[in-house]
């Protein structure tokens, strides 16, 4: 069982359906957790917290002021994501700018701020991405913001390794949260249909996601940095309906 007894861990999106299982991951593991979320969300009341939006560059700079105000983190976990248009078509300028900052530009603000103090405790940094960011899946400005989010983790693990820091990232698969309420609204066969692309014939589970996300921050993975580990139950392994096409 991997432990991180008083290892000070930070959270962002912890209010959501794989922020919450992040969380006791975490919490199992011994770790002292700080959640962050935007206004509003539910996250424990035991633990300490900070809300702010990351789509806001001021709210960031008082947020990262905020939690190193109680100590650098040992491991960060960006985790926080939002997407609502689905296809190009549904792109304006304000909505491409908004997915762009709350997926990537926040995430990359807040790190950088953290990222001095990380390197003097010899840290971790794991950014929860997307299979959205190695190949296309819709939800395009989520998608550039993804894979941008890849990139900045491996500036982060190439220049900040010698000073002990290591940065890694995981890039889950479907994952069965409220952001599928409204597919489902519109075609109660969703999930049926989209667990039919994977080769396991199945969404991965937010456990799944927490556990890839546990082993990277932990000493197991001492010797990995620059990763970057799909959790998508073998989507991006190949392509099933191509082969169930041809044969």
């Amino acid at each position: 069982m991997i432990q991180l007894d008083k290892k000070r861990v930070v959270l962002t999106g912890a209010g959501g359906g794989l922020g919450t299982r992040l969380v006791a991951a975490f919490r199992a593991a011994g770790a002292e957790v700080v959640v962050c979320d935007r206004a509003g969300a539910c996250m424990p009341a035991d633990l300490e917290s900070h809300h702010f939006d990351l789509s806001d560059p001021a709210a960031v700079a008082s947020g990262a002021d905020a939690i190193l105000a109680n100590g650098s983190p040992d491991i960060f976990v960006s985790n926080a994501g939002v997407t609502t248009a689905e296809v190009l078509d549904d792109l304006t300028p304000d909505r491409l700018a908004s997915e762009l900052a709350a997926n990537f530009t926040g995430a990359a603000d807040l790190s950088a701020r953290l990222v001095p103090g990380m390197c003097e405790r010899g840290g971790a940094m794991v950014f929860v991405a997307s299979v959205n960011g190695l190949s296309h899946y819709g939800n395009p400005a989520y998608s550039a913001a993804k894979a941008a989010l890849l990139g900045w983790m491996r500036a982060i693990a190439t220049e900040k390794g010698r000073f002990g820091l290591r940065a890694n990232a995981v890039c889950p698969g479907s994952i069965r949260t409220p952001v599928w309420d409204a597919r489902i609204a519109a075609d109660p066969r969703v999930l049926e249909n989209v667990a039919k692309l994977y080769p396991l014939g199945r969404f991965v589970t937010p456990d799944e996601v927490a556990n890839a996300v546990l082993f990277l921050a932990s000493p197991l993975a001492s010797g990995i940095t620059g990763v970057t580990m799909p959790v998508d139950a073998g989507l991006s392994g190949g392509n099933l309906p191509f082969i169930d096409a041809i044969t």
